[in-house]
């Protein structure tokens, strides 16, 4: 198994994780006080948009850009990805920006689910099903956006697909059993592993595409080949490192300021 195909796989898996725990958070929610039918109905009717999506982006970058144009946009798309999963962690980390909460979101989804007016269209609660709906497909396009740029850029989709899948049910089945939010996630940790991965494969990709600019617009090589991850990963986590240190005196002090 390559260096690829283990990212490959750990970064759909997490990725997919973290999206769906908030997912699952949304529609429970919803289900406990609009009433399952609805919530449901949302749930699978976003998984149905998803797919057609789904479907359409992969056919379009597999057809539409060849080898080098491809690695250079997917890279291009994952690099700006992963930096925003990146940016959130590292302001986490620090201090300066509070930790997702997922007990706080499950109160404020009931508040609104409970105090929300009666409206009743084709036998269905539509609070319910278009939060749930709403709720799913903002998730699941963040998902579909990793494991289909991963699935094409390492021309191993059936490894993308089957790793979120697992995230996914890790999550529906401890969902399912606890029949609560899953609050005890290590939510920011999840999301730090992402960035980098997402931020690491995204730079070696998008290098190998700007072979495409020249003579005879073929991919780029890495010295070492796909060992060279290792060292665009490890740059990376030296980077995130330093800007948590540099970053937390600023996060400490704003911690100082709201306890007073």
């Amino acid at each position: 198994m390559t260096w690829s195909t283990l990212g490959l796989a750990a970064s759909t898996l997490l990725a997919s994780a973290v999206e769906f725990v908030e997912a699952f958070t949304i529609v429970l929610a919803m289900g406990l006080t609009r009433g399952w039918r609805s919530a449901i109905a949302g749930t699978v009717s976003a998984l149905a948009v998803l797919c057609g999506v789904a479907a359409f982006s992969g056919y379009a970058l597999i057809n539409w850009f060849p080898k080098s144009s491809l690695q250079l946009v997917v890279g291009s798309l994952l690099l700006v990805f992963g930096l925003q999963w990146l940016r959130k962690a590292i302001l986490r980390s620090s201090g300066l920006k509070a930790l997702h909460d997922e007990d706080e979101t499950f109160r404020e989804l009931t508040d609104t689910g409970r105090q929300g007016g009666a409206g009743t269209r084709a036998g269905l609660d539509w609070l319910g099903f278009v939060v749930s709906f709403k709720g799913v497909l903002l998730e699941g396009l963040e998902v579909i956006f990793i494991v289909i740029t991963f699935g094409t850029s390492a021309h191993s989709m059936p490894t993308a697909v089957a790793g979120a899948a697992v995230g996914g049910a890790i999550v529906l089945a401890a969902g399912i059993l606890l029949h609560r939010p899953l609050a005890r996630v290590p939510e920011n940790t999840i999301k730090f592993a992402v960035g980098l991965l997402l931020s690491t494969f995204g730079t070696f990709w998008a290098v190998e595409g700007l072979g495409v600019f020249a003579a005879g617009s073929k991919s780029m090589e890495w010295p070492g080949g796909e060992a060279a991850l290792l060292g665009v990963l490890a740059a990376w986590c030296v980077i995130s490192w330093l800007a948590v240190r540099l970053l937390a005196p600023y996060g400490t002090r704003r911690e100082a300021a709201v306890g007073a």
